[in-house]
């Protein structure tokens, strides 16, 4: 049978440890037998002060991985034209990796604007969805509701947001406890979001 892969796309500015109870969620509780977490590269064309660059990004989820055997970090999208469209991020690793089945994971927040999603219905023909909850999600639109190829996956409800952590550090507040310990040194001695 092939292995199958989540696919946890995010900017990760930071990584903090909702990303990592959800990825972790997703791997040990769903029939997921890794989660990839995939970078979001910067978009040239989106002027974004506070975004790091591309490499500190992935350095922080490298190092928030590197303690679970089953979440890998991806840069997969690095190397892929600007601006880029999940469905040839399936493209692209479906080709590279044929023998594996990669399935998006996203938060129910997320599925209400699938259907605005480039080639949403060759993304829901070819793989299977990971929905997670969100606090603001509501209902589940009637169509996704029983649809085959979605999976809604009762993961714990996280609402902790990376923008509150980069205002927070701003501040000077301590917020250790919201970050992986390796992530949290790292954002120190680079001295981020300052």
């Amino acid at each position: 049978m092939s292995e199958k892969i989540g696919l946890f796309f995010g900017t990760f500015n930071p990584i903090h440890i909702g990303h990592l109870i959800i990825a972790n969620h997703m791997a040990e509780f769903s029939d997921l037998d890794e989660v990839w977490l995939v970078v979001t590269p910067h978009n040239p064309h989106k002027k974004k002060k506070s975004l790091l660059d591309n490499h500190h990004r992935y350095e922080m989820v490298y190092r928030a991985c590197e303690d679970y055997p089953k979440l890998k970090p991806s840069n997969i999208e690095f190397n892929l034209p600007q601006p880029n469209y999940t469905i040839k991020t399936l493209a692209h690793l479906q080709e590279k990796y044929p023998e594996r089945l990669f399935c998006p994971i996203m938060g129910e927040d997320n599925l209400k604007s699938l259907h605005k999603w480039k080639n949403y219905e060759v993304i829901l023909e070819n793989h299977d969805v990971y929905v997670y909850p969100r606090i603001a999600a509501g209902e589940m639109e009637e169509k996704f509701r029983n649809h085959p190829k979605i999976h809604p996956i009762a993961a714990p409800v996280m609402e902790i947001s990376a923008t509150f952590i980069r205002k927070a550090i701003k501040k000077g507040k301590n917020i250790r406890p919201l970050l992986p310990e390796k992530v949290w040194e790292y954002i120190d001695e680079m001295n981020f979001y300052r």
